[in-house]
This record gives structure tokens, C-alpha cells and sequence, in this order.
């Protein structure tokens, strides 16, 4: 067998998460493994004495914040793909809707740029804009609540 061809499959075997290979070309063969089967050494146990239990002191009561509420994401247009959020067509452009704006049902909301296309999000349905629940230029996920149109 030629050493070039050794030379790639030890080459592959490093690259990959394989622990062995064999190959066979009529009567030569060649096998190539790593080094996986190395004696770990282990340290003795250690006996640990158990720690003296300290006493607890009682907790004076924590008033709970009130958690902000967060907008209603149920008649939220979401993201289609992940990608960056944009609100506007460009920098110096006005923005495709404001809280407030009513809107038409293929109305064009925003778009969410994945791998340089710009992808316009149109809405599916007709009402009054009521919360945007992401930032200008902000990454967003997947089915991510975008604008909500109720």
C-alpha cells in the first residue's frame, strides 16, 4: 500500500470522531487506531467527616416585585426565520408602522434580513398595530413575536 495513502487516512482519522479504521486492498491491509484505550489513574478515596450543621437563621420576609407585564404576543405576527429585525427599508427611511397605525391585511410590517435577503413581513390580518416587541436591527428567532395587530 502506498505511504501517501496512509498518510491521508491517518490524516481522516484525525479530522473524525472515529476511534479506528481498517482498510483492505486485496492481499494488504492496514489498520490505524488512536490511542483511546490509555490507563486513567485513579486517586484513592478520601474519607470525609460529615460538616457540622450550621443553624439557620429565619428569613425575614422579601416583598416579591411585580414582574413587568409583558405585551399580549396572542395576535402577534411572528418571525418566519431568524434573522435581524428591521422596522424600516433603510437607515434614513420612515418606519413601515408605529403603536397606533391601522393597518390592511398584506400590509408590509417590517423585514428580517437572513443570509443578505431582505424579507418583507407582511400582515395577515387587518386591525390596529397595539405592541412591537422587538428592537430596530435586533436579532430574532424563529415563530419570535415581531408586531402585534389586533
Amino acid at each position: 500500500m502506498d505511504i501517501r495513502k496512509v498518510k491521508k487516512l491517518i490524516e481522516l482519522l484525525e479530522a473524525s470522531s472515529v476511534d479506528e479504521i481498517e482498510i483492505k486492498e486485496g492481499e494488504e491491509s492496514v489498520r490505524i487506531s488512536r490511542n483511546t484505550g490509555a490507563p486513567v489513574a485513579m486517586a484513592p478515596p478520601v474519607a470525609v467527616a460529615p460538616a457540622m450543621p450550621t443553624p439557620i437563621a429565619p428569613a425575614a420576609p422579601v416583598a416579591a416585585a411585580p414582574e413587568p407585564a409583558a405585551p399580549s404576543s396572542a395576535n402577534a405576527v411572528k418571525s418566519p426565520m431568524v434573522g435581524t429585525f428591521y422596522r424600516s427599508p433603510s437607515p434614513e427611511a420612515a418606519v413601515f408602522v408605529e403603536v397606533g397605525q391601522t393597518v390592511r391585511v398584506g400590509d408590509v410590517l417590517c423585514i428580517v434580513e437572513a443570509m443578505k435577503m431582505m424579507n418583507q413581513i407582511e400582515t395577515d390580518r387587518a386591525g390596529t398595530v397595539t405592541a412591537i416587541h422587538a428592537q430596530n436591527g435586533e436579532p430574532v428567532e424563529f415563530d419570535q413575536p415581531l408586531i402585534t395587530v389586533e
